[in-house]
């Protein structure tokens, strides 16, 4: 009796080998495929430039470690982008203050603020302003007054103080107007370098009031 039934399963291996076969053959050509394929996209907008998430009237300040502010941002609206975590803003201003510094603003219609957090970069009616260093106990102004700044595009590294552009520049100040092609501001320094098609005029006796 027992022989019978090993004979019966046997019988059955040998039927159904063929078929074992083809579906191992078939799993192991579908895992092979599955190795070499590049994986489906997904479906949900992880690989777009698509915002998650959006702030209407957006403000961000932050402060020093005796708690006075070093950098206020402010947008009507921030929109978040997950696939390279930049932050667009429109209708943006930015202040920079701080005690070894003369206060730099800049203001523009949009922005991009890199993943990093580092940079910012500045589109539209871009306008920056820096204010007259205060004057030093028993000292006179040294003439570096107000400055003011409008270009279509900026490049703003807020953590250095650093703010460059290469296209055409305005720039008004207590002594004239000059107008350039590209510029390089150093808020730390306190020096502003023109590029290149450098013109307009200066009164260089003109003291700041």
């Amino acid at each position: 009796m027992a022989i019978d039934r090993t004979k019966l399963l046997l019988d059955r291996l040998v039927t159904w080998s063929p078929v074992l076969l083809l579906g191992s053959l078939a799993a192991l050509t579908y895992w092979l495929d599955a190795q070499i394929q590049p994986p489906a996209p997904r479906v949900d907008g992880s690989s777009r430039h698509d915002p998650d998430l959006f702030v209407e009237k957006f403000r961000a300040t932050s402060f020093d470690v005796e708690g006075r502010p070093r950098q206020a941002l402010s947008a009507q609206r921030a929109e978040h982008f997950p696939d390279d975590k930049t932050i667009a803003l429109k209708g943006l201003a930015l202040s920079i203050t701080d005690p070894n510094r003369a206060p730099l603003s800049v203001f523009a219609d949009r922005g991009v603020v890199s993943g990093d957090r580092e940079t910012m970069s500045l589109e539209g009616s871009v306008r920056g302003v820096r204010e007259a260093e205060p004057a030093k106990a028993g000292q006179p102004r040294d003439g570096s007054g107000r400055v003011k700044l409008s270009t279509e595009y900026l490049r703003v590294v807020p953590k250095k103080g650093l703010a460059e552009t290469d296209r055409p520049v305005t720039i008004e100040e207590p002594r004239g107007i000059i107008h350039s092609v590209g510029i390089q501001l150093d808020n730390e320094a306190k020096t502003i370098k023109l590029k290149s098609g450098v013109r307009g005029t200066l009164q260089p006796n003109t003291i700041a009031k």
